[in-house]
């Protein structure tokens, strides 16, 4: 260990940091950031609310359901809209309900994330621009001919004087400055055309929302008077409410109560892998009066306990339950004390939301193709299934059994391996290709059904199905020169059924890699 006075001021400040950043002070603040949160939904509670994977998903103890906004699409010079995550969903959702309520946080010391300053918001712009282009076409194509009624003529003119007050500007937060809101505009454009030419159904949000969509945000510094709180049908849009859970007036406040004192930790949910332990959000509502006052000193133990008790009961029902050993931080390694190694679950986060609008327990089907899409841990029980194409890692037998009808992958997300899904997609599109030309149901599984599935069920669309999403035997494939136009329109497509779909871009590229390097042979 090295010598405390041989430290430098950033070497020290890092291992205070380290030490503040402690599993109990991370779950002592989601659970006092939670608290605001059930505050500002009492506020509306007709408004379902949403969390923002992944961070978001620790802070209340039920969602309605989820979407996925990347802060990344949002960073100064880099902004994006992302057709691989267009969250129409949400659209869907606000447009039945007048509205929603999205959750998030940061660690950075900011009063929202990025993907609320600047990813939502051109998220909305850009749908709304869609949604008036496509209101203006219909309204200019409605004509029945001379003869039309006076109801049909009526009716276009409503639609008409709709398009041209639908609201279409960008709506940003104040704190954005006003060179970074002309670039962004610049390029509003531009992400319009690539929605249209997506194959998104814009038709159907089109006809769910009856006001265009307007981000708000909140945070724990908003001023909202309780007698004066507005009633959603009384703004003239859709709100999307941005709720930011972070306290920005410092990412480490000492906070002390009359048992314990400790550290609050601005956006503690953010980059769970880091301070979790294999506890998930689910587990943590589960057992959060044991866990917060169970205090510093034994919170490891405990988180340690319940995990491992988890890990047994899903082993028992035969659902993938690996172990694997945390090395010592490095804060307990400068400190001189070195625990116990624990064997932990890495398994995938449980979402803990409403089951009424989104099942987890069941597979999705893709349109008509008769290909499905799902988490492994559904494949033995999976009604109305032929065969099973699992991608897991480790597969449990009882889960998915390998036979004549099942095929076992052993593919790695490319955060571990690069090339691990592009090894294997031959063999994963042949195998659907012999299924699926005999009239078969696949089944596609991965252990999450949101990444690698997903981009297994993405190559098969590309390769053995044609542009209007019939099976060719590859004909189509082998006939066109594939680009990322057309990969992004099927992976549109995949997300209209399988809306929890998250596909990583190292695996997204592997797709594309597989699709450059060669036709798929067409056999009788």
């Amino acid at each position: 260990m090295e010598n405390p006075e041989n430290w430098n001021i950033y070497k020290a400040s890092r291992t205070i940091k380290r030490s503040d950043n402690t599993l109990y002070n991370a779950l002592r603040s989601i659970y006092e950031d939670s608290i605001f949160v059930g505050e500002i939904a009492q506020l509306w509670p007709e408004l379902p609310l949403l969390a923002n994977l992944r961070c978001g998903l620790w802070y209340s103890l039920k969602f309605h359901s989820t979407c996925y906004f990347k802060s990344t699409d949002g960073h100064t010079n880099n902004w994006s809209f992302n057709t691989s995550r267009l969250n129409l969903h949400v659209a869907l959702l606000a447009g039945q309900k007048g509205g929603c309520m999205i959750v998030d946080s940061t660690r950075k010391g900011k009063r929202f994330p990025d993907s609320m300053s600047k990813t939502i918001p051109i998220w909305t712009c850009v749908l709304n621009r869609a949604i008036r282009n496509y209101r203006t076409r219909f309204g200019l194509t409605g004509s029945a001919g001379k003869n039309e009624s006076n109801d049909s003529t009526e009716c276009r003119n409503t639609i008409n004087e709709d398009s041209y007050s639908w609201d279409c500007s960008l709506h940003l937060p104040l704190w954005v400055s006003n060179t970074e809101r002309a670039l962004i505009e610049e390029r509003l454009d531009g992400w319009t055309k690539d929605l249209e030419v997506s194959g998104a159904d814009i038709a159907s949000i089109a006809l769910s929302l009856k006001k265009h969509l307007r981000p708000l945000w909140i945070s724990q510094k908003t001023v909202i008077w309780l007698n004066e709180v507005p009633d959603c049908d009384s703004w003239d849009f859709t709100p999307i409410i941005l709720v930011s859970t972070s306290s920005p007036s410092s990412n480490f406040q000492q906070r002390t109560t009359s048992e314990f004192s400790w550290r609050y930790i601005a956006g503690a949910g953010d980059d769970e892998e880091s301070w979790a332990r294999g506890l998930s959000p689910t587990l943590f509502w589960k057992h959060a009066y044991d866990l917060i006052n169970s205090g510093p000193d034994t919170c490891n133990k405990t988180v340690a306990d319940i995990v491992e008790k988890d890990r047994v009961y899903r082993a028992r029902r035969g659902e993938n339950a690996p172990q694997i050993s945390i090395k010592p931080s490095k804060s307990s390694v400068s400190s001189g004390h070195f625990p116990d190694q624990e064997q932990l679950d890495l398994g995938p986060v449980c979402m803990n939301i409403d089951e009424k609008s989104y099942d987890k327990n069941s597979i999705s089907w893709l349109g008509e193709t008769n290909l499905a899409v799902g988490t492994t841990q559904l494949a033995k029980d999976a009604s109305g299934v032929d065969c099973v194409l699992s991608c897991d890692l480790e597969t449990n037998s009882s889960s998915v059994k390998e036979s004549g009808a099942n095929l076992n992958l052993s593919i790695v997300s490319s955060k571990y391996d690069r090339s691990s899904l592009l090894r294997n997609l031959p063999s994963a599109v042949n195998f659907a290709k012999n299924n699926l030309r005999n009239g078969k149901k696949l089944l596609v599984c991965c252990n999450s059904g949101e990444d690698i599935s997903i981009c297994v069920c993405l190559a098969i669309l590309m390769s053995l199905f044609d542009d209007k999403g019939h099976f060719d035997d590859g004909r189509f494939f082998n006939e066109t020169r594939i680009n990322k136009l057309e990969l992004r329109r099927r992976l549109v497509f995949i997300c209209q059924f399988a809306v929890n779909a998250r596909p990583s871009r190292g695996n997204v590229k592997q797709v594309f890699s597989y699709l450059c390097g060669g036709n798929i042979a067409i056999t009788s």
